[in-house]
């Protein structure tokens, strides 16, 4: 793909959307993806994830993740064209006027993220995350006694139950990764998340990027539910675009470099991206693939945004993703899945793995997928 092609992909993915007489795109077919491409994540040989300082993605000792490894492609920073159009005129940028109405700031910066991560020991590769793979199972643990920073500023997701259970809501500029097979609600969640911000007195903007669905298919998604995203859209606190992952992919340096600038110009307080797992299917290179995907998160960290990726789980283990790197990469993992009785009874199910900086539920929790959207019963038990 030629650099003008890079350039363009994201004028491309708005053109549609920005004229007023654009025809109602087809939805697309369902995007194929070779999944032969090495989900098996080998924890002696691959994962090169030593607990004693959670620092290095390899053996081969050239991807350290130090506060000096954030390379993020060049970042645009060469002055050349933007990946994202000129956001400093109405005629390039592609979310209009939207970032001129406030300030757009999001008090206290990013320090959160500070060291890739640092918060709860441990860093990027923390043990929380071990100790949940090791014996999951539900659950009856209490929550922790310990009181984390209690003056760190939260929001609430937006799902009835399941905010309950973060008690006090996750930590301000988070990373979430929703993980979950197909039919889980995994999309569901990231609109449910955006709705919920835009409906607050003090609206929460939102921009949310999808590799799986087209445009027309989210924006219906949500009108079905009552939830007025074209509304938004027309106030400018809502941005929705669908983009091919290949072409992400091929894009992504200067995507990785001028998202945290475009994010901060349209004054995002939450973001989604609908679902990392099409990305990381993009690099058959293992090695590769956990560079790419840690470069693209600390972008996410850097533009100091709330933000949900949605992963699939891996087919074989329902407790981790696909590829098993980006729940080491986040600040917060929730699991939806699938809980079968002894009788064949099938429920959802959702469990906190882990927020950094915050007390939690360890608890499994059912719940269901209405037109409201996810509802979570914390005080019911899965059978």
């Amino acid at each position: 793909m030629s650099d003008d092609a890079d350039d363009d992909w994201f004028e491309r993915a708005f053109a549609d959307e920005e004229s007023d007489d654009s025809e109602a795109t087809a939805p697309a077919d369902e995007r194929s993806v070779d999944e032969t491409d090495g989900n098996s994540f080998d924890a002696g040989e691959e994962r090169g994830f030593d607990a004693g300082d959670g620092a290095e993605l390899d053996a081969a000792g050239d991807s350290s993740f130090d506060d000096g490894a954030a390379g993020f492609g060049g970042g645009g920073g060469d002055g050349g064209a933007s990946a994202f159009g000129d956001v400093g005129t109405d005629e390039e940028n592609p979310f209009g006027d939207a970032g001129s109405g406030g300030d757009g700031e999001l008090d206290d910066g990013a320090a959160d993220f500070g060291g890739g991560g640092g918060g709860d020991g441990g860093g990027l590769f923390d043990d929380d995350f071990a100790d949940a793979m090791g014996g999951m199972g539900g659950g009856d643990a209490e929550f922790e006694d310990e009181d984390f920073e209690s003056n760190i500023p939260r929001l609430d997701v937006g799902i009835d139950g399941l905010d309950n259970m973060i008690q006090g809501g996750v930590p301000l500029r988070h990373l979430i990764v929703i993980v979950g097979g197909a039919g889980t609600g995994k999309t569901t969640f990231g609109l449910q998340f955006l709705h919920h911000g835009l409906e607050r007195e003090d609206t929460d903007r939102g921009v949310f990027i999808t590799l799986e669905q087209t445009y027309d298919d989210i924006m219906a998604t949500a009108a079905e539910r009552g939830w007025e995203f074209e509304r938004h859209e027309e106030e400018g606190n809502l941005a929705v675009i669908d983009l091919d992952p290949v072409e992400m992919a091929n894009s992504l340096d200067n995507i990785r470099g001028e998202l945290p600038e475009l994010i901060e110009d349209f004054g995002a307080d939450r973001f989604v991206l609908d679902s990392v797992s099409l990305l990381e299917m993009m690099y058959d290179d293992v090695s590769k693939r956990r560079t790419e995907v840690f470069d693209f998160t600390q972008s996410l960290k850097r533009a100091g945004v709330t933000t949900v990726l949605t992963s699939e789980a891996n087919e074989d283990n329902p407790y981790a993703s696909r590829h098993g790197i980006i729940e080491y990469l986040t600040d917060a993992v929730f699991l939806l899945r699938y809980v079968r009785s002894e009788t064949q009874e099938t429920r959802l199910a959702v469990e906190i793995q882990k927020i950094r900086n915050a007390n939690h539920s360890r608890e499994t929790k059912p719940y269901e997928i209405t037109m409201d959207g996810i509802s979570v019963y914390e005080q019911a038990n899965i059978f």
